[in-house]
């Protein structure tokens, strides 16, 4: 039976309610050159890549001009940001389930395919800074989720096997990251889902299984 040391966060969609920031804020930038992404297409195609991959696929897909990736990405972070500093607040019960898995012994991280500053930011708004160890942004990797190479530099980091560690998730993208770096993967489907009792009910489960 493998013990679960660690838990290992995504961000957007587990720890902070930011799918339809990003998806916004996407928007808002995309439509100063006359393109827009449906919502439908947020959810079943771009949700939780690297908005550089999403730029590749509007490329290739819609003839967005190359030469503009770099202007809408940095127009569409300062957008992101605006609406963080907004609206990103603490959650009472992820400070809970944080603070009593790390009472209890356990290190976490988060992995998202966000930059760096802003998961800095986002974890720093909802007071979760405090109980993570370290935050691997795709500003780290080569190649973002769905490749598992964050969540496999972060288990390495932590100096764990892959079954030692619980990854928890929301997304097609994500979800494929984490169960190619062979971990155990909690998914959940919306950021309330992410509390103490379902994160132990899972560790219970995994090493169980284990």
């Amino acid at each position: 039976m493998s013990k679960i040391k660690a838990v290992i966060f995504d961000m957007d969609g587990v720890l902070i309610e930011a799918k339809e920031w990003h998806y916004e804020a996407l928007n808002r930038a995309l439509k100063l050159f006359g393109m827009e992404i449906t919502r439908y297409e947020h959810l079943t195609t771009f949700d939780g890549l690297p908005t550089r991959e999403k730029l590749k696929m509007l490329s290739l897909d819609r003839g967005l001009p190359q030469s503009l990736h770099t202007f809408i990405n940095e127009l569409k972070q300062q957008y992101t940001m605006e609406i963080v500093y907004s609206l990103c607040k603490p959650r009472f019960h992820h400070e809970y389930a944080l603070s009593r898995l790390r009472n209890e012994g356990y290190r976490m991280a988060v992995c998202s395919n966000s930059i760096r500053n802003s998961i800095e930011v986002m974890m720093q708004k909802s007071a979760l800074e405090n109980y993570l160890e370290f935050y691997i942004s795709n500003e780290d990797v080569k190649r973002g989720k769905p490749d598992p190479e964050m969540y496999n530099k972060a288990i390495s980091k932590l100096k764990l096997e892959p079954k030692e560690c619980m990854i928890v998730e929301d997304n097609e993208n994500g979800i494929k990251a984490a169960r190619a770096s062979g971990a155990n993967v909690m998914v959940v489907s919306e950021v309330d889902e992410v509390n103490y009792e379902n994160i132990k009910n899972h560790i219970s489960r995994f090493e169980k299984e284990n």
